[in-house]
């Protein structure tokens, strides 16, 4: 298992980014193709910044990444990504600015997972809390026929939000990178073709 585990953090070292988190977005996105030339994203919960970087190659020049998070990450964003210490859940008005400059979105991204206990039923919960509500987050800022990926921890509560995500998505799918470790909980909600802000939830 530790070879397994570092593998990908000293690709990661190698290939300047922070955190082995990266490779999960590639293999979503290799598998789902979210990403294009020109599109607008918003990261939510973006430190420690690896998913912002490689979503700015992604989108390019004309693209725009708008990435938040509690705390800063050490790392040097290019111009593509507008980053802010922001409480995305508690959104300022200077947030709020620049929600509405940038959005409606093309594709929300969530990677966000509660600070750990050691109780798995305690840390299913918290992250169902944190899915939830980037969920409503994406509701709010998404394109139509835009894309959301929201990570959970798996328990009995993601039935929940895998119906309610039904309701918002033209579809609907789970997803395990191979680059999560084995005995991580972790797996990836991913919303297909948003159906638009006035659908129920």
């Amino acid at each position: 298992m530790k070879e397994y585990r570092d593998h990908y953090f000293l690709k990661a070292k190698q290939e300047n980014y922070p955190a082995r988190s990266v490779y999960k977005l590639q293999e979503i996105e290799a598998k789902f193709h979210l990403l294009f030339a020109g599109a607008h994203v918003l990261d939510l919960g973006a430190c420690p910044g690896s998913w912002s970087l490689w979503a700015a190659k992604k989108v390019g020049k004309k693209g725009r990444v708008l990435a938040a998070d509690l705390h800063t990450p050490s790392v040097e964003f290019p111009p593509e990504v507008l980053f802010l210490k922001e409480d995305v859940f508690a959104i300022s008005p200077a947030f709020a600015e620049q929600l509405e400059l940038l959005g409606p979105f093309d594709v929300v991204l969530s990677d966000m997972a509660p600070k750990t206990t050691g109780t798995r039923f305690t840390d299913q919960a918290r992250s169902f809390d944190l899915a939830w509500q980037a969920l409503d987050v994406a509701q709010s800022h998404l394109k139509a026929q835009g894309h959301c990926v929201v990570k959970i921890f798996m328990g009995p509560d993601v039935p929940k939000i895998l119906a309610r995500m039904r309701t918002l998505f033209d579809s609907v799918k789970t997803f395990k990178p191979k680059s999560s470790r084995a005995e991580s909980k972790e797996t990836f909600l991913i919303g297909l073709t948003f159906q638009g802000q006035n659908v129920s939830s």
